[in-house]
């Protein structure tokens, strides 16, 4: 915090953060409430198939 109070970030670098975590926590938001899209998950493949 003292590195910050001596030399502070600038206004563009604050908006560019809360900006990103903004976008995180919306992200975040989608996937609990509405759900992942089924085409965006992938089948689960077993290790070591086996063939006969």
């Amino acid at each position: 915090m003292s590195k910050w109070s001596r030399n502070p970030p600038s206004e563009k670098r604050v908006k560019l953060v809360l900006g990103v975590v903004a976008a995180c926590v919306v992200l975040v938001l989608i996937e609990k409430f509405i759900g992942w899209p089924e085409m965006l998950t992938l089948e689960p493949r077993p290790r070591n198939p086996v063939k006969f």
